[in-house]
């Protein structure tokens, strides 16, 4: 016998949560371990942020358009993956191109920052709203046949 089990749900606000405590912490405790305080402050700022607005941005627009595409469905996870973190990265890239060059005071580091934690933002986030959106199969548990006691 086959069961179908309900794919856990996807939050977008857990999404959003995660992609910013994960990295801030990870860099943070870089920059703690090293002594570098720049890399604590972009930590929470750069680093964090972009990867924060990348998974509400990618999970808002597959929450939203992505359960109406079925050719989103149909594709294999690593190929829409795959995608989805190029192409963030490449938008976080020019955006960090673009930021750079029209405000001199921003640091250059973001034109690292920016991509590497768009990219795993949206890695992340995709794979988990396509996990979501595909329903387990699992053997069913056999339930223990109860036999008559004799008295």
């Amino acid at each position: 016998m086959i069961e179908v089990v309900a794919p856990p749900r996807f939050q977008l606000w857990q999404e959003a949560l995660f992609a910013y405590a994960a990295p801030a912490l990870c860099a943070g405790i870089g920059g703690i371990a090293t002594g570098r305080t720049d890399l604590v402050i972009a930590a929470l700022t750069s680093i964090a942020g972009a990867s924060a607005l990348v998974a509400v941005l990618a999970g808002a627009w597959l929450q939203r358009f992505g359960s109406r595409r079925p050719w989103l469905l149909r594709l294999p996870r690593v190929c829409l993956v795959a995608g989805f973190t190029v192409t963030a990265a490449a938008l976080a890239e020019l955006s960090a191109l673009f930021a750079t060059h029209s405000w001199p005071l921003l640091p250059d580091r973001i034109r690292i920052d920016f991509p590497i934690a768009a990219a795993l933002a949206a890695l992340i986030t995709t794979w988990r709203w396509r996990a979501a959106q595909t329903p387990k199969i699992r053997p069913a548990q056999r339930k223990p046949a109860h036999r008559k006691e004799m008295s």
